[in-house]
């Protein structure tokens, strides 16, 4: 085999980071203390992460940051400032969710290399069309899918100079990734964000199906499945695990590097996985790989399986043979433990030892000389020593104004205590006093030893972030009031339209019938019908969303999913960024509208009223945002039935998304029930008790924004009561007019609703 394999390796801090280098790892991932989503993980200082690079480096391993968060507007400034500090290091690439750092780095930072993280939740083609546009070089691709779905998207990727990872090993999320707002709805802590607080792992009260933890899946592993991987041209295999120990990931990645290597070497695999079962596992399932989406990818207990699982294999019994299981394990694990400490004790991240001698005397040239001591990390060898020298052009004269004395030279140059060096020492035994150079001469000095001190690469000056000017409303002025729109999912709802002139979208399903011509023939019987794509669409269900734009030829579409975005700015149809692309700065706005010359954008619900505040639009820009929706908490295409009320079917067939309507509600320990619901079409989700209800933005950012959206589809409604949709549109008509009747009349037809997260934000 020639094609590189990569091991990508989680890296949460610094012993971690170290365990994957030992254990062989080609790449670790890891993230700074801002900006970065495992904000539970210890995580890195920008000192640590520099010493990171020099250490891995040593070993031919590569490092990529996480900025794997949505950015909030304030924090632009802060993350700009970071961005100036990355491009002068070696790292080897940034992961990265949001949307607006794409414009910023391809736009100002263009050496970073920029991979697209899984909080994207790339699953079809037009997405990996859509990231090769706005710049990304590689892709993590959902971890929902099987395996000839990524063989289909990898080959895709190739062609366009991308490549693509797949986590093989480590904790699996049951909702999509990016599409999971549990945390954020329940306790404030969102996904998108890295603070989630993993509800999918909460106890809830025991389901009819006899289930305590009915959204617990068992831990991903592709230990078995590296011969399909590797014919799929797959070209990074990732271990997530960023919360995890360097015990841990000195484990998984020895096994992973092992199993690779005996493939690479025989084409056969290694049989025996005992070690990946000693630490932390809820036991191991490939089935979103094989696409075997059965009732035995869940467990019901999301604590760790280790111990449990050693007693099955060794058949224990007794109590005495119990516990002698628990200590053969214990043993194992001390072991383990030992070997570790023993490979990384010698491994250090420290600055390196600068030393800088100044020397000159009158009529001679000016020289500086730079000696470099590196720390060994192997026992036995000396530190290393190197040594750079620059000198000036001209002679050193006498002077008394701006000599080259011992106070100015240590001013000048102490930039160069850095997150690379220390200065150890300023030596000035060799340079006479009273003398000087041109400070020009003195300052290109300072940047030529700045740049041999960089592994002889320039280092790029600082750009500071441009100033964005807030444009005009589309169409009227700053202060006119918002329209209306809505959006209904049953064609008998088209009747509302009689009464409204708000703009109608029509809410598309994520799974539709192969050839099957229903959307087409509704969409042109009905063409004030705006199309609403979901943010889910896989395989076929992309392929028949596309053939929905080509026959019905939209003048205007809104989508949740940048594959079909993609595909409406290649057929020059107008497009607006739905709310589940979560949308958060002004630079989202800029790459959505300048990449895919997208019209409009809805902004995040998950972010408060002073995070929106200073959001600004480009020229020509429309600003969305819904007042009124279910809640959604999380998409998955797993099947939460299986768990909750039962389901006689093994696995998940093609026909459940297409025919599936059941609806029940799951009520955790602390007494919070939420509704899950499966509508024809579409994946399991569930949504929250409260509908979305606020009307303070209306006061707070009438001038912000260009339009008000309701959602009327009932979906997500559970067992509460249907609304009178013609009174719900007066209603919001008439406060959008300034009624405050219109509120009180609001606040009593809706009883059950929260606008917290608009109070609370990211």
């Amino acid at each position: 085999m020639s094609r590189k394999i990569e091991l990508l390796a989680p890296g949460g801090d610094v012993e971690a980071i170290k365990a994957a280098i030992v254990a062989g790892a080609n790449a670790v991932y890891c993230g700074l203390d801002t900006f970065n989503a495992r904000n539970r993980a210890a995580n890195l200082s920008f000192d640590d992460l520099c010493g990171i690079l020099r250490l891995a480096h040593q070993y031919e391993c590569e490092v990529f940051l996480t900025l794997n968060v949505v950015i909030l507007e304030h924090e632009l400034p802060a993350l700009f400032k970071l961005l100036n500090q990355l491009v002068n290091t070696s790292l080897d690439g940034i992961i990265v969710q949001d949307l607006g750092l794409f414009n910023l780095v391809k736009k100002h930072f263009p050496t970073l290399d920029i991979h697209a993280s899984t909080q994207l939740t790339t699953h079809n083609e037009g997405q990996i069309h859509f990231l090769s546009r706005i710049g990304a070089s590689r892709v993590n691709l959902s971890r929902e899918m099987n395996l000839p779905e990524i063989k289909t998207l990898t080959a895709l990727a190739h062609e366009h100079d991308m490549l693509t990872e797949v986590f093989v090993h480590g904790s699996l999320c049951i909702a999509f990734s990016g599409q999971c707002y549990s945390s954020s709805v329940s306790v404030g802590n969102s996904g998108n964000r890295g603070r989630c607080s993993q509800a999918c792992r909460d106890e809830y009260e025991e389901t009819a199906a006899g289930n305590k933890y009915p959204l617990n899946l068992k831990d991903n592993s592709a230990y078995f499945d590296l011969p399909e991987l590797v014919d799929a041209q797959v070209d990074s295999l990732k271990i997530e695990g960023r919360i995890k120990g360097a015990h841990y990931v000195y484990t998984v990645v020895d096994s992973w590097r092992k199993q690779i290597n005996q493939f690479v070497d025989t084409g056969k695999l290694l049989e025996d996985d005992t070690n990946l079962y000693k630490v932390f596992n809820r036991d191991f399932t490939n089935s979103f790989l094989k696409g075997n989406l059965t009732k035995d990818m869940f467990i019901d207990n999301p604590r760790d399986n280790s111990v449990n699982h050693a007693v099955e294999k060794q058949n224990a019994i007794s109590v005495v043979q119990i516990q002698e299981v628990k200590q053969t394990l214990r043993a194992d694990k001390n072991e383990l433990g030992a070997s570790l400490e023993d490979k990384i004790q010698y491994l250090n991240i420290d600055k390196m030892l600068l030393t800088l001698n100044f020397k000159g005397q009158l009529d001679q040239t000016f020289a500086i000389e730079a000696r470099v001591e590196t720390v060994s990390n192997q026992v036995e060898q000396a530190n290393q020593i190197q040594t750079f020298s620059v000198q000036s052009e001209s002679m050193l004269r006498a002077s008394d104004k701006s000599p080259l004395d011992k106070e100015a030279l240590e001013k000048r140059f102490r930039s160069f205590n850095n997150a690379d060096y220390v200065i150890q020492n300023y030596d000035f035994t060799e340079l006479a006093s009273g003398l000087s150079i041109p400070f020009k001469e003195l300052t290109a000095l300072k940047n030529k030893l700045a740049f041999l001190l960089n592994n002889s690469v320039d280092v790029i000056a600082p750009v500071e972030l441009p100033k964005l000017e807030q444009h005009a409303k589309v169409h009227g002025k700053q202060d006119d009031k918002p329209s209306l729109s809505l959006l209904i999912s049953d064609e008998q709802d088209a009747h509302l339209g009689d009464i409204t002139d708000a703009d109608i979208y029509f809410k598309l399903p994520e799974s539709f019938k192969k050839n099957c011509n229903k959307y087409i023939e509704l969409l042109k019987r009905n063409p004030r019908f705006i199309p609403w794509f979901p943010a889910v669409l896989i395989g076929k269900d992309y392929l028949e969303a596309v053939r929905i734009l080509e026959e019905v030829k939209p003048t205007r579409i809104v989508s949740n999913n940048t594959g079909v975005a993609y595909k409406a700015f290649e057929m020059g149809i107008e497009w607006i960024a739905g709310p589940l692309l979560n949308t958060t700065n002004s630079y989202a706005l800029r790459t959505l509208q300048e990449d895919l010359n997208c019209s409009g954008a809805f902004i995040s619900n998950e972010i408060n009223r002073m995070q929106m505040r200073n959001i600004k639009r480009p020229a020509g820009f429309k600003l969305l945002y819904s007042i009124y929706h279910p809640i959604l908490m999380m998409t998955s295409r797993q099947c939460f039935f299986q768990q909750t009320v039962g389901c006689n079917k093994p696995s998940i067939e093609d026909g459940c998304m297409l025919k599936c309507e059941k609806a029940t509600t799951i009520t955790n320990v602390k007494g919070i029930s939420f509704a899950v619901d499966k509508q024809k079409g579409g994946y399991p989700s569930i949504y929250n008790d409260e509908q979305f209800l606020n009307l303070d933005v209306i006061n707070d950012y009438s001038n912000l924004f260009d339009q008000f959206f309701i959602d009327l589809t009932d979906i997500g409604s559970g067992s509460k009561a249907k609304l009178d949709k013609t009174q719900l549109i007066a209603h919001f008509e008439n406060l959008l007019e300034g009624s405050e009747d219109a509120k009180t009349q609001l606040d009593t037809m809706v009883t059950v609703s929260t606008h917290a997260q608009y109070r609370q934000g990211l």
